[in-house]
């Protein structure tokens, strides 16, 4: 098979478990660096797509041009009928591009909360290893509408929109399956004082809760990874 096209629309982006995930499937990894401007590959070369988070939301989409070639990619792929995932930003990416709204989040989450998979979850081909009140690790400010022809997959306590499949190719998740404990202490380092004061939380809390919790989240965001990649095999 063609390699996954991981997409990078955030400077401190390492994708996290990622791409030891794909390699475990017996698959590769082709890196398209689009927040620098590298141009979009044609995806007759990928056998599928994932686009991951970003410190830049959908509003910024007319100041930052790779947030419409993040787009152009999320149209073709669905034209094409290539298995894509998108990730927190990259969920957002797709909602936005099938013309469901983007906006503010009633909170912001930051860290581990419970989520709530919905029947359809039951026998999805990614997310049906999750059970009720399952710990994810979030960190967004904005949340979207589901859009047309959307069949939600799961929901939070506070946050409606977690996750939802549309067909059985495409897929989004607005919590960070991908991030491990590097990537976290990477993001709490970067954002330093700001975390406290605009994100309600500190360094020592989620340190603390990625010590007790993140193994799990790990385990279950490969496991996501690695039926992916199954996916992408099947169709390739």
């Amino acid at each position: 098979m063609q390699p996954l096209l991981f997409a990078k629309s955030d400077p401190a982006e390492t994708f996290g478990i990622g791409p030891t995930a794909v390699a475990d499937a017996g698959a590769h990894v082709r890196v398209w660096d689009a927040i620098d401007g590298e141009p979009a590959p044609a995806l007759d070369d990928v056998s599928g797509v994932v686009i991951f988070g970003s410190s830049y939301n959908i509003e910024h989409a007319d100041e930052r041009p790779f947030i419409h070639r993040l787009r152009a990619v999320t149209l073709d792929a669905l034209d094409r009928g290539t298995p894509f995932l998108g990730i927190c930003f990259g969920a957002q990416v797709l909602a936005w591009s099938l013309g469901a709204e983007i906006r503010k989040a009633p909170v912001r989450e930051v860290g581990y909360v419970p989520l709530r998979p919905l029947p359809a979850a039951t026998d999805d081909q990614l997310l049906s290893h999750y059970a009720d009140g399952d710990l994810v690790f979030q960190w967004h400010m904005d949340t979207f509408d589901l859009p047309d022809g959307a069949e939600q997959l799961a929901t939070g306590d506070q946050v409606d929109a977690q996750a939802f499949r549309i067909g059985e190719r495409t897929w989004a998740t607005q919590f960070h399956l991908e991030i491990d404990r590097d990537e976290i202490d990477l993001w709490v380092d970067d954002i330093g004082a700001v975390l406290e004061t605009e994100w309600h939380t500190t360094s020592t809390q989620l340190r603390t809760a990625a010590t007790a919790y993140q193994p799990r989240h790990e385990h279950q965001g490969a496991e996501v990874l690695r039926r992916f990649v199954k996916v992408a095999r099947t169709v390739a």
